[in-house]
Parts: structure tokens; C-alpha cells; sequence
């Protein structure tokens, strides 16, 4: 934790008039402490928030919560989780059910609550896993009525899905995202967020003209 404070300190200096913008992603409860008072306008933990010993401190706060799920209980990524296809979605909503319960009763207003369902390693090693769940987005935004946040950008079930190497996956995490977008993703984290920015105007674009050729077609046939 000592390290993370002395590395994100004077980034947090120089964003000082920006600090609702800034996010620190930590699962450390010190660092946590120490990025809630300084203000910070998210704080994301790949662990879910586990420790109820926070949550006071976290009440008391009003930055927006990046709350992920992992199969993995500590939050780190590795090969020996396996949450299969046909389970991922029942499991991932009792997570944030229980989650999302213990935080409200510890007096965290519901709007200040963002779902990362996890993807790659942190679902699983088989990349049917990631696909279920992101096939399946606005089922989980249904039954969890809260923003969700989806990072797919780079992750390994791309690469085994196309089979390229990490290096080559920005055309396959860019279809990822805006397929992420396009059924019921609030936020996207990204490495390429110029070119999702891009590939957002086009697409938004495009759907402006269809939603006036229909209606142009609707008063040919009036």
C-alpha cells in the first residue's frame, strides 16, 4: 500500500482541479483510505469491495464505486478459476446482490454504484465464459438494475477466440466494445479510447441516418 500512495500522490497533485475525473483502481484498503480523501471521482476495486471494515469510510465519501466480480474470491487473475458458461450469470448476480445489499446497508446511496461483471481470467480460462456473459449484458443490467461497466479491451478470450497475440487484438476488442455498448454497457474501460471515440461518433452517426431513412419511408407510404 505505501507504494501505491507514494506513486499516485503526485498524480493526484497534478489533477488536483480535475480530481471527480480521476479513477484509482486499488484493492488495497489503505490506498483506498488514502484516494477517498483525496477526493478522487471513482474508486475501483477488482475485489468487489470485500472488507466491511471500509464501508464507513466509503458512506462518508461521494465518489462513484467500481464494484468487480471474479471468480477468483482475492481478485487476481489467474488459470485456476472456472466458472462455466451456464453458471456465470446465476453466480455473477448473487455476487453483486450480496455486494450491492452490504454496501447500501452500510449507507452507500445506490447511484453511486457501477457493476464490473469481470471478464477473461477473472471469469474464467475458457473463453466460451467471457462470451456467455457478454452475450448475455442486458440480461445481467435487467436483473441488477444498476450501471455496468465492461473491460474487454485486450483480454485473453479475445486472443483465443481469433487467435492472435495481445499485440494484434485491437480490431477484436474494438468489436467487443461496441458490442458492449450496443447491449447495455454504461462504461467502457479501454487502451484505444480514441478509437473507440471514433468507431462511437460513426456508429451513432449511422443510426441517425437509418432512424431518418424509416421515417422518410413512413411518410412515402402515408
Amino acid at each position: 500500500p505505501a507504494d501505491e500512495i507514494r506513486r499516485i500522490a503526485p498524480l493526484l497533485d497534478a489533477l488536483s482541479d480535475q480530481m471527480h475525473r480521476v479513477s484509482i483502481d486499488s484493492f488495497q484498503p489503505e490506498t483506498q483510505r488514502y484516494a477517498l480523501k483525496r477526493g478522487v471521482g471513482y474508486l475501483n476495486d477488482i475485489q468487489g469491495f470485500p472488507d466491511p471494515a471500509l464501508y464507513p469510510d466509503i458512506a462518508e465519501a461521494d465518489c462513484r464505486l467500481v464494484v468487480m466480480h471474479s471468480a477468483q474470491r482475492d481478485g487476481i487473475a489467474t488459470r485456476t478459476g472456472h466458472l462455466r458458461p451456464e453458471d456465470a450469470l446465476d453466480e455473477i448476480v448473487r455476487f453483486f446482490e450480496a455486494r450491492v445489499s452490504a454496501l447500501r446497508r452500510s449507507g452507500v446511496a445506490a447511484d453511486r454504484l457501477i457493476l464490473d461483471p469481470g471478464m477473461g481470467f477473472f471469469l474464467s480460462p475458457a473463453p466460451e465464459t467471457s462470451l456467455h456473459v457478454l452475450s448475455n449484458l442486458q440480461k445481467l443490467k435487467s436483473a441488477l438494475g444498476l450501471p455496468l461497466l465492461v473491460s474487454v479491451s485486450r483480454k485473453s478470450f479475445l486472443g483465443a477466440t481469433v487467435g492472435l497475440p495481445v499485440k494484434d487484438l485491437g480490431p477484436a476488442s474494438l468489436a467487443a466494445e461496441l458490442h458492449a455498448i450496443g447491449n447495455g454497457a454504461d462504461y467502457v474501460r479501454t487502451h484505444a479510447p480514441g478509437d473507440l471515440r471514433s468507431a462511437i461518433t460513426f456508429s451513432e452517426t449511422l443510426a441517425k441516418f437509418r432512424s431518418r431513412d424509416a421515417r422518410d419511408r413512413g411518410l412515402d407510404h402515408a
